[in-house]
């Protein structure tokens, strides 16, 4: 056999059928440049058709990243029969088969997150620029794509998390309301009267601006303390971050200036000497040894 000259043929077939198929992949690559087109043009319709509706944010964006993929898939489906003769999409689908489960597992993250990113769109809570809290990251949420969610510290750095995260863990929503209560304990010395106490506190808090006033500020007696007799003070403020540290500062202040211009003080607590105990004992020890 002459291996050369099958070989030569072999590839001569190879070079005449991609030369047979050019136009088809010239026309197919026509398919996909119409279809970047027609997945630009059909995004900016629906994002003005939503503009003018009430719809959030992120429920926006699910509906700009679905149209942009189903016109995708719809300009490749169409790309692959032009280019390839004999392709239909049910072919496709009988074709992957088992292959079809193989990448399933493969990519099962990247269709759970996917899966979560929908649905977190799709509820109403939780919102773009909502503060929340969750597995320990606290920040405010930017931009909510179908794989991930992007989250901005208080302190300034980006936390990017997978949906599946925010969708199998509780999610704590600080700015679900416009308000949020705040509290702060402070301790006064046990031979205070604690009813003057009360009251120097309660008018403290009503000098504060930021305290909302159509929300009950609650001042109570909760325990004995160490070396005080200990106050749980609560009141409303605005939810924000910067809001509530503002308002908590205030607050301290003004409990400070109230209970000082009262002659009440705020004990420190008390120190416990742990090593005079042991250092004793070594005391007596060395006595022993010397007697």
């Amino acid at each position: 056999m002459n291996y050369v000259e099958i070989l030569r043929d072999q590839v001569l077939a190879m070079w005449t059928g991609f030369i047979a198929i050019l136009p088809n992949l010239a026309i197919a690559l026509i398919v996909l440049f119409l279809t970047w087109l027609i997945a630009k043009v059909a995004v900016r319709i629906v994002n003005k058709a939503t503009n003018k509706s009430n719809m959030r944010e992120d429920l926006r964006q699910l509906v700009e990243t679905l149209v942009r993929l189903a016109v995708w898939i719809a300009g490749i489906i169409l790309a692959l029969i032009v280019a390839i003769p004999g392709f239909t999409p049910a072919g496709l689908i009988a074709g992957l088969g088992i292959g079809a489960l193989a990448i399933g597992f493969a990519f099962q993250d990247i269709f759970e997150n996917f899966l979560a990113g929908v649905l977190i769109m799709l509820r109403e809570k939780m919102r773009i620029g909502d503060l929340i809290e969750v597995e320990g990251v606290l920040g405010k949420v930017e931009k909510i794509t179908l794989r991930e969610t992007y989250v901005r510290q208080l302190s300034n750095e980006l936390t990017i998390m997978p949906n599946s995260m925010l969708f199998k863990n509780a999610v704590k929503i600080l700015t679900d309301d416009t308000v949020r209560r705040n509290e702060v304990v402070v301790g006064v010395s046990y031979d205070t009267d604690l009813e003057v106490a009360q009251k120097a506190i309660e008018e403290a808090m009503q000098t504060v601006d930021a305290v909302v006033k159509d929300r009950p500020v609650i001042v109570y007696a909760q325990e004995f303390g160490g070396s005080s007799i200990d106050f749980l003070v609560q009141w409303y403020a605005q939810s924000a971050a910067r809001d509530l540290r503002h308002t908590k500062s205030e607050a301290i202040k003004a409990i400070k200036k109230s209970l000082d211009a009262a002659g009440i003080d705020i004990p420190f607590p008390i120190q416990t000497n742990y090593f005079a105990e042991p250092l004793r004992i070594e005391q007596v020890s060395a006595d022993k040894t010397a007697d």
